[in-house]
């Protein structure tokens, strides 16, 4: 499968997984709002979602994937001693996350409370309510884990739809909790997201048993025993779980520090305006990301570096291609996108404007979290997962400080600003060790399209500042109005940028197709 085909196929599935998240998002903001309950849901939510990060699915897939692609190739295609593997791994990794998960739901409220450090100055009710969420939603950890190990299976041998449609799962039960179980109480709804989230856990888990049941891949359990190729994994696994959780680490920071220094609400804030920065990201950087590892070990595998070095210039120029209008987008028409799709029910106005803000800001550093994503399997192919892992902690840190030095002045819009700071030092890292070590040069072809398509971008940017100020007013009307003004305001904004990029002789999609069919040669 082209890197082409593979993004392509991730992408849409992924696009219906947003569009899914989005709907669930809408549902979310009018039935629970930016207050107590919702802000309860979220912390609760959030632990989770970073142990995701560090445990399964980035992590998890960083380290698993090349070594089960590298025992097929080493097989001759022959699958039963990567089979045998993976086996081996779900031994030592199903009891591990069992226990942890059990130790995090009898300790969630000290761990709730290192969180937030208890709300200060909230409702002590809020806190209670953190505690309680998170209890519901951690068992989530656990079956997304084992998700994750059968997803990477799936992936290794092309059939990447599967693991990619299995978000879509989460998102629809939380919408069917929404719609079926909420009522008019905010905490009411906000317990039954949570109750929601560790049932998808289980929908997820049976749609990928049955996936790798049709491809054949049953594996059976063992007795743990940690034999040298586990050890290897466990070895890479550790570096990488640190660098996938960067992100994940950045925003329960961000979140920690909202939730302790900030009024209630900010925590909202950030994570309506970071869940619309984070949808190109999905559709984008990680379908892209996905799809390159695999690609990429195989031909550094092979010892063909040329066609692996093309294939991350080829990716590279895709995600800008896609990603520098939807960052102009978000950035200069962040108030009239969220007047247009949140401000219903409990989610006012006030609510809209305040995440607004935060969206512009965390816009700015889009095209650094795609980047990562484009740059980082650069390093996970050939198995160095230390690298990136200290890119990131530098990252952290940068966050961590703009975090303390922004939060006074500018409050949940200078966290969101640290985050897109640290992501620029992030990816420009990544860039500037890969060219260091002669592991990724920019081609000509890159160098050429990278102005131009900022250009582009500016073009785009020109034509949304101009019609903003008359569309925002009709962002607040009926459904029929605001699908209109919004269509009107990024249909034109993306209409000038393809014009521009027309003018400018940027290439077209269709060359780009025939450039990526080429399955990485040069």
């Amino acid at each position: 499968m082209s890197l082409l085909r593979a993004t392509a196929t991730i992408g849409g599935l992924t696009l219906v997984s947003r569009i899914a998240g989005f709907l669930r998002d809408v549902l979310m903001a009018r039935f629970v709002g930016a207050g107590m309950a919702a802000d309860a849901f979220l912390i609760a939510f959030r632990l989770p979602n970073l142990f995701r990060a560090l445990f399964a699915e980035g992590a998890f897939s960083a380290a698993f994937v090349p070594m089960f692609n590298r025992q097929v190739g080493a097989d001759g295609g022959d699958l039963r001693g990567a089979k045998r593997f993976a086996e081996d791994v779900l031994a030592v990794l199903l009891p591990f996350l069992a226990i942890f998960t059990a130790l995090m739901i009898v300790a969630a409220a000290p761990v709730v409370w290192a969180l937030t450090g208890g709300f200060p100055d909230a409702d002590p009710a809020k806190f209670a309510l953190a505690v309680d969420f998170t209890r519901l939603t951690f068992p989530y950890l656990l079956l997304i884990s084992l998700v994750s190990l059968m997803g990477g299976i799936l992936n290794s041998i092309g059939r990447f739809w599967v693991n990619a449609a299995a978000p879509i799962l989460l998102n629809l039960a939380l919408i069917a909790g929404l719609l079926l179980a909420s009522g008019d109480d905010p905490v009411q709804s906000a317990r039954v997201q949570a109750l929601c989230v560790a049932f998808a856990g289980i929908l997820q888990f049976v749609w990928l048993l049955w996936a790798c049941a049709r491809a054949d891949i049953r594996l059976r359990l063992r007795w743990p025993r940690l034999n040298a190729s586990v050890r290897k994994l466990l070895a890479i696994i550790g570096p990488a779980a640190l660098g996938a959780g960067a992100v994940q680490f950045n925003l329960l920071v961000s979140t920690a520090l909202a939730a302790r220094f900030l009024p209630e609400g900010a925590v909202s804030y950030l994570y309506y305006a970071d869940r619309l920065n984070q949808l190109p990201l999905g559709l984008i950087g990680i379908g892209v990301g996905t799809a390159l590892l695999p690609a990429m070990s195989k031909q550094l595998g092979a010892g063909n570096d040329a066609a692996a070095g093309h294939s991350q210039n080829r990716a590279i120029e895709l995600v800008l291609l896609l990603t520098l209008p939807a960052a102009a987008a978000l950035t200069v028409s962040a108030l009239p996108i969220i007047r247009g799709l949140l401000e219903f029910g409990r989610f006012t106005t006030g609510d809209a404007v305040a995440t607004a803000d935060a969206l512009a800001a965390f816009s700015l550093g889009l095209p650094a979290y795609v980047l990562i994503k484009v740059l980082t399997p650069g390093f996970h192919a050939r198995q160095d997962t230390r690298t990136p892992v200290r890119i990131a902690v530098a990252s952290m840190l940068v966050n961590l400080v703009g975090n303390l030095l922004l939060i006074w002045r500018f409050g949940h819009v200078g966290i969101a600003l640290s985050t897109a700071l640290a992501a620029w030092i992030n990816a420009g890292a990544l860039w500037w060790v890969l060219r260091a070590r002669g592991h990724f040069s920019a081609d000509a072809r890159l160098l050429r399209s990278v102005p131009r398509l900022v250009l582009a971008a500016a073009a785009m940017v020109a034509v949304l500042l101009a019609l903003g100020p008359w569309v925002l007013p009709f962002t607040a009307g009926t459904l029929p109005i605001r699908a209109l003004a919004l269509a009107l305001l990024i249909g034109s904004g993306g209409l000038a940028y393809l014009g521009a990029a027309r003018m400018l002789g940027l290439f077209t999609l269709a060359d780009l197709r025939s450039r990526l069919s080429r399955k990485g040669r040069p």
